[in-house]
């Protein structure tokens, strides 16, 4: 009992000699970095740039155990290409660190540690989309339709004609209807409405694709892989339904699925929502004063 009671006074010794030397700012400073190595982290584990950084650790770890070994050579030469990792980091990660600022300055600042691209409106635009979808992989008519979220897609629709109309899986077909002049390009939706057809996306230069993907999906996870849209894709030629989010490609889904993963990526929780009124009443309340 008596130690029982010394462990736990140990440990209050502690709390208290911590309160004492770590300050509220301290406490922010964790925090923040930590989401950051989250964000990477989780970044780098939906690209190919997992693999490098396994390379990078395991360049650190055998650095490290020659070091413990008195291996003199061969930790001279390892310390030397580490002197030079910064540099070696941004040569490597050129693309990514590119994409990474690219959604850091078109997102919304206020929505940055909310889920991103979650909206009221979706259920109409998930509804028009699902429907559509089914009847052009029955026809085997191709199509791609990008959902724009937090990242604004605005340099890409207007490389195609505006639309601003109002969903429906009839004008969705009509737009991929393989006479339109609008069928090659993609079409984007933006916050239930559909923004502009016909419009032309990015390719992936991801190297790890199938090799039997067209132009189409490539350019679904493309413009998934610079921005968080979501996009759904209908294959031509196996009239399939894909879905890409965040440079990742989900092929041959299910009708059931492709709703249930729109549903996951795009309705508002009713936390999100609460969030956001809020963020929303308090500029309104600036902007008042």
């Amino acid at each position: 009992m008596a130690t029982m009671k010394e462990i736990i006074d140990l440990i209050w010794g502690l709390l208290l000699s911590l309160r004492q030397t770590v300050n509220f700012w301290d406490v922010v400073d964790i925090l923040i970095i930590t989401y950051i190595i989250y964000r990477i982290l989780t970044y780098m584990r939906k690209t190919s740039t997992s693999s490098v950084m396994k390379g990078i650790v395991l360049v650190v770890a055998v650095a490290w155990l020659s070091n413990l070994f008195s291996m003199s050579v061969l930790n001279y030469l390892l310390r030397q290409v580490l002197q030079m990792g910064i540099l070696v980091i941004i040569v490597l990660f050129q693309p990514e660190i590119r994409k990474m600022f690219e959604r850091m300055g078109a997102s919304r600042i206020k929505f940055m540690f909310l889920r991103a691209g979650r909206y009221e409106n979706a259920e109409t635009s998930i509804q028009s989309v699902v429907a559509a979808s089914e009847v052009m992989a029955q026809n085997k008519t191709g199509a791609i339709i990008v959902f724009e979220r937090e990242v604004g897609l605005n340099d890409y629709a207007v490389t195609g004609i505006r639309v601003d109309a109002q969903i429906s899986p009839e004008l969705i077909q009509n737009i991929f209807y393989h006479n339109s002049p609008m069928h090659d390009g993609a079409l984007i939706v933006r916050e239930g409405r559909l923004l502009a057809a016909g419009c032309m996306l990015p390719l992936s230069n991801n190297i790890n694709l199938s090799r039997d993907l067209g132009m189409r999906h490539r350019a679904g996870v493309g413009i998934s892989e610079r921005s968080d849209a979501v996009v759904v894709i209908v294959s031509e030629q196996y009239g399939t339904i894909s879905v890409a989010v965040d440079g990742m490609l989900k092929r041959h889904l299910p009708i059931d699925t492709v709703d249930k993963l729109l549903r996951k990526e795009l309705i508002i929780t009713g936390n999100t929502k609460q969030m956001r009124e809020k963020a929303s009443k308090g500029g309104n309340h600036k902007e008042n004063k």
